[in-house]
């Protein structure tokens, strides 16, 4: 069947095309916002998907910490964890992680 991705690597790699590459990648995204980033991409790389999911869940569930990071993104123009929502929603759902 060839090279299937594992379940943590494809939603990284969502993410890293919509949210994190585009912050990682701008010439123009502060370095607090970009050091956030990878945070956020050391924290998440150490999960098993179902956990990968409920990290992102509760950052669109909002805490006091994602609120204002997620506030930082919007003011300098990048797509926030809320902005893939549904489309996130809708590809990595429970028949998505027990498939």
């Amino acid at each position: 069947m060839g090279c299937e991705m594992s379940k943590e690597t494809e939603i990284m790699a969502y993410l890293q095309e919509r949210v994190f590459g585009p912050v990682l990648e701008s010439a123009t995204a502060s370095a607090g916002l970009k050091s956030g980033v990878r945070l956020t991409v050391a924290r998440m790389e150490k999960l098993p998907a179902a956990s990968m999911l409920r990290y992102y869940w509760s950052a669109v569930q909002g805490t006091d910490k994602s609120n204002d990071f997620a506030r930082k993104m919007r003011a300098e123009g990048f797509m926030r964890f809320e902005e893939v929502l549904e489309d996130f929603r809708e590809r990595f759902n429970d028949r998505w992680l027990e498939a």
